[in-house]
């Protein structure tokens, strides 16, 4: 299969609310090798290609809606969503649950 095709075809999580996502907006962050299995495992969300690098793997990755619990923050995930590389069926996902996110401004 084709990494176009997983991508396709991949089960995504998605949290019921943005408000449940509570995660850090500062500092260093290491995540699990569940949801990162490369040699750099660790992120500074002060830095935007850091943060934006991390959300992407964690909204990708995730298969329980805990772990975006854990790691994404909703006020930081509106500021970064226009600039995310997500595959289409994710941010089609997404953007179904939260229409809201479609109108962030770049």
């Amino acid at each position: 299969m084709s990494a176009r095709g997983y991508g396709m075809l991949r089960p995504y999580v998605v949290p019921e609310t943005l408000e449940e996502l509570i995660g850090p907006v500062g500092g260093v962050i290491t995540l699990p090798r569940h949801l990162d299995w490369g040699p750099k495992r660790s992120y500074h969300l002060d830095q935007i290609a850091d943060a934006r690098l991390l959300y992407m793997r964690v909204i990708r990755e995730s298969a329980t809606p805990a772990d975006l619990r854990q790691f994404l923050n909703a006020a930081m995930l509106r500021r970064l969503w226009p600039e995310l590389v997500l595959p289409p069926p994710v941010r089609a996902l997404w953007v179904d649950r939260f229409p809201e996110l479609r109108h962030q401004a770049a």
